[in-house]
């Protein structure tokens, strides 16, 4: 009898570590494993300028990355940059091989696999040209040669947006774009605000600059469903850029052009 009982004490009390094992477990969460680490792990395009791409000293810099540090500093935790593709880097988040991804646009099929925190970095699709050249709106666009990328949303916002005079000359990449309007081939050239950048910040001479948007549709960062702490915390730092100035800071070093919050709805 006496035995019998010992075993049940045994087991009951094997049986409530179990079961208290098991309740931390399902209580851990992202936050939890990425601070036991000591880093959070964030997925990056490691050649996407001005968001992310190698600097002189071969160190990833951007916009991605300040707000990456950013999320990294409000966890107390170092930042891990994983390089990822377009293709890989769902399933690299899903494996949970990173904890974030930066740069990822909303949609409704990615939203049955993934979660998304609030929009933090602006992309949208500008009419860009010469300081000089007076374009205000989508009718000051009537008689004007405009470059654009062929078959690209660029290439359809363009083309629904323009009158039926503008002169729209299609190119088969963007270098070719650029070429075409820095040359003086093109008054202005449509393209995205991360290819814009690149011109904004390199032709002084030309003294280009954003003269109106075609189309916005602002990036998120991704993260895996259920991670409510971790959703909360990317966004209480965004929000802090935000409202520090920070955010604007990174757009007007890395976009070129101070950081309109408007850009940052969906």
């Amino acid at each position: 009898m006496l035995l019998r009982n010992a075993l049940k004490s045994v087991i009951t009390a094997a049986m409530m570590l179990s079961a208290a094992s098991l309740a931390t477990h399902a209580k851990a969460d992202a936050v939890d494993d990425i601070t036991k680490a000591g880093a959070i792990n964030v997925g990056i395009f490691s050649d996407f300028p001005p968001f992310s791409s190698a600097s002189a000293d071969m160190s990833i810099k951007g916009y991605d990355i300040d707000v990456a540090q950013a999320i990294a500093d409000s966890l107390k935790v170092k930042l891990n940059l994983v390089s990822v593709t377009g293709q890989n880097r769902i399933p690299y988040l899903t494996d949970k091989r990173v904890d974030i991804l930066m740069s990822v646009g909303y949609s409704k099929e990615r939203e049955q696999v993934i979660d998304f925190a609030a929009p933090y970095a602006p992309y949208y699709i500008a009419v860009i040209g010469p300081a000089e050249l007076a374009v205000k709106g989508k009718e000051d666009l009537a008689d004007k040669s405009i470059a654009v990328n062929r078959g690209t949303l660029e290439d359809t916002s363009l083309t629904q947006a323009a009158p039926a005079s503008a002169d729209i000359r299609r190119f088969d990449n963007y270098n070719s774009v650029i070429q075409a309007f820095i040359s003086g081939q093109t008054q202005l050239m449509v393209v995205g605000n991360d290819v814009g950048a690149q011109v904004l910040a390199k032709q002084d001479a030309l003294k280009p600059e954003q003269k109106f948007q075609l189309l916005t549709s602002p990036s998120h960062i991704g993260l895996n469903k259920n991670e409510d702490r971790l959703k909360k915390a990317v966004n209480d730092a965004v929000a802090k850029m935000l409202v520090d100035g920070k955010l604007d800071e990174s757009s007007k070093a890395w976009l070129k052009t101070p950081l309109n919050p408007d850009n940052l709805k969906d």
